[in-house]
């Protein structure tokens, strides 16, 4: 790196993103998806092509402060959002902590079961089921479900 210049923080040497970069898109895709928005019409409130917010959401492309700012207003969410349930090894990759130390190997990726698409997909359906008893019957059920599953892994 010339002299005098600082380091982005991404891990360009090595092609992937800073994982922080990745867990911010990955917030913005659930936050989308649950509020099923398409990528098309998020760029179109916000200024942008739908490729653009693809590489956003993959962490290809950082998120500046002021678009940042502008997602959480059509997202309907506040800027912190975007940082929550980030890990202590995700945070740890920030670039202040990273300039001037040799690069880890990559962390194995492990999808978050609530950014799936099939996860945000039922709690929208379950949200749409109007009436209150019926949607705490389903609850119930899903929560026994889940119960038996697990008794029977443990067997």
């Amino acid at each position: 790196m010339p002299r005098g210049r600082k380091s982005s923080g991404r891990m360009a040497s090595q092609g992937f993103p800073n994982p922080i970069d990745v867990h911010v898109g990955a917030r913005i895709r659930q936050r989308r998806t649950l509020l099923g928005m398409s990528q098309e019409k998020l760029g179109e409130a916000i200024g942008l092509t739908f490729q653009q917010v693809q590489k956003y959401e993959r962490g290809a492309n950082r998120v500046g402060s002021s678009r940042l700012f502008d997602l959480a207003r059509v997202l309907d969410v506040p800027v912190s959002y975007f940082f929550e349930d980030m890990s202590a090894g995700t945070a740890s990759k920030s670039p202040s902590r990273l300039r001037g130390l040799a690069e880890p190997k990559p962390e194995p990726f492990e999808p978050d079961p609530l950014a799936k698409r099939e996860t945000l997909e039922l709690v929208r359906a379950y949200y749409r089921i109007a009436d209150p008893a019926v949607r705490k019957r389903v609850f119930e059920l899903t929560k026994a479900l889940g119960r038996t599953v697990r008794k029977r892994r443990s067997s």
